[in-house]
């Protein structure tokens, strides 16, 4: 019935998924839970290959880093089952009836079903909180409004004929790839549906460590935009850039940027970094691209 699927780099898996196969087989359903480390060759996998003895789980140690993409086509591959649920290695569901609940969205006629996320609240000012707790600690209420614009690929329920469809179309490895999930998700008019069934996300980066991958996922996006492989799509900060490029702004903007953009990550990597302050790096990174 469904294969669940766990992409993961130096991480303990085996506490999510051993929470998975209880569920699971408490539910009595038809499954499968599937890890697949990229290649980290981390001290935990001693502990993760423990997955293997647990009922129809698997945990396989990939020997060459293939990325975030490829990791999850692979995984896709080694399912056996029409429904794919993915999961990020560093997040745990907050609802005790998590499968049943994605279980019973099965009926209701959507192709890809978001659970959503959700922020634990930590005492310090960690950017990635500050950025997930405002962006994507969203109500399905919100979300389904415009369902293409708030696409996180870390707690998503798909059919395996969509996904396969869809992500055969995603050569491109690194960070921002949710982007060009859901604008292809839209482009293709697939049917998708947000519920409130929430992981919270505990694997949160340091903030140097989450402005080098803002800065990737943006180069990832500029080339996306640039090769028009996004055409239809919901994405916020595009938008902006694309107008300023049309008021011819552009280049002022990156010049700016260039100016003060170690005033600016100096803020960003500090104690106090500023959500607004982090919007106009994005832009104005965004624009500095060539």
């Amino acid at each position: 019935m469904i294969s669940i699927l766990i992409p993961c780099y130096n991480y303990n898996a085996y506490d999510i998924v051993s929470r998975l196969e209880k569920e699971c087989l408490t539910l009595g359903i038809v499954f499968e839970i599937i890890c697949i480390d990229d290649a980290s060759f981390s001290p935990l996998n001693e502990l993760n290959q423990k997955i293997n003895v647990l009922t129809n789980c698997k945990f396989f140690e990939s020997k060459k880093n293939i990325g975030r993409s490829a990791n999850r086509q692979l995984l896709s591959q080694k399912a056996q089952y029409k429904w794919l649920l993915y999961l990020d290695v560093d997040v745990k569901p907050l609802n005790v009836d998590f499968i049943k609940v994605y279980i019973n969205e099965i009926k209701k006629g959507f192709e890809v079903v978001f659970g959503g996320f959700n922020y634990k609240k930590i005492e310090s000012n960690n950017l990635r909180y500050l950025f997930g707790k405002s962006r994507e600690d969203i109500p399905s209420i919100i979300r389904n409004k415009n369902p293409y614009k708030y696409i996180i690929s870390s707690n998503f329920l798909v059919k395996k004929v969509i996904f396969d469809r869809i992500n055969r179309n995603i050569n491109i490895n690194g960070y921002g790839m949710d982007y060009f999930f859901g604008a292809l998700l839209k482009e293709n008019s697939i049917s998708i549906k947000h519920i409130d069934n929430e992981v919270t996300h505990y694997g949160l980066d340091n903030n140097s460590k989450f402005l080098i991958k803002t800065n990737e996922a943006l180069k990832n996006l500029h080339y996306l935009n640039k090769n028009k492989l996004i055409t239809k799509n919901d994405i916020t900060i595009l938008k902006y850039y694309r107008l300023l490029d049309f008021l011819g702004l552009k280049r002022i903007i990156s010049k700016l940027f260039n100016m003060f953009s170690k005033y600016i990550e100096s803020n960003l990597k500090g104690s106090d970094p500023s959500l607004f302050v982090f919007d106009l790096y994005r832009l104005s990174y965004l624009c500095s691209l060539k």
